[in-house]
C-alpha cells in the first residue's frame, strides 16, 4: 500500500478519537475552530470520514495543547498550513516561541521538584531519628 492509499484510508469519527484519545466532542470542536488543515470530508449520509494524514495532524495538535499552547496560538498555525508553502518561517517563529513557553516551564518545575525533594529528605531524616515533632508545627 502506498503513502497515498493509506492517507485515503477513510476512519470514523469513533476510529480517530479511539487513535488521539479526543473526545468525539473534541473533534467536533477542532473542525468547528479550524484547527484541522483540510475539510472533513462527509458520506452521502453526512457521517464524518477522516484519512490517516488528519489524525496525523491531530496528535500533532493534541501535544502542542498539551504542553500548553494557546488555542489561538493553534488555530493561527493551522491557519498557515493551510495556506500551504510559502509561510514557513512564521510556522517556525510559532513553533519556537511555544518551544521556549514550555523550557521556562520544565525549568520553572525542575525548581519546585529540587525543593520537594529537599523537603522529603528533611522529614525522611527526622522520622528515621524519631524526631519528627514540632516539624512545621504551627502549635508548637
Amino acid at each position: 500500500m502506498t503513502i497515498t492509499e493509506a492517507a485515503l484510508q477513510l476512519l470514523s469519527i469513533g476510529e480517530v478519537a479511539a487513535r488521539t484519545r479526543l473526545s468525539v466532542h473534541a473533534l467536533r470542536f477542532y473542525e468547528r475552530e479550524g484547527l484541522l488543515v483540510g475539510p472533513v470530508r462527509r458520506t452521502s449520509g453526512g457521517r464524518r470520514r477522516y484519512t490517516s494524514l488528519d489524525v496525523d495532524w491531530l496528535l500533532i495538535c493534541v501535544r502542542l495543547r498539551e504542553s500548553g499552547m494557546p488555542l489561538a496560538d493553534l488555530k493561527h498555525f493551522a491557519e498557515l498550513v493551510r495556506h500551504g508553502p510559502g509561510n514557513e518561517a512564521e510556522r517556525l517563529r510559532l513553533l519556537d516561541a511555544h518551544r521556549q513557553r514550555v523550557d521556562a516551564q520544565i525549568q520553572a518545575l525542575e525548581e519546585c521538584r529540587s525543593v520537594i525533594a529537599w523537603k522529603v529528605g528533611v522529614y525522611a531524616e527526622h522520622l528515621a531519628r524519631d524526631e519528627a515533632g514540632g516539624l512545621w508545627d504551627p502549635t508548637a
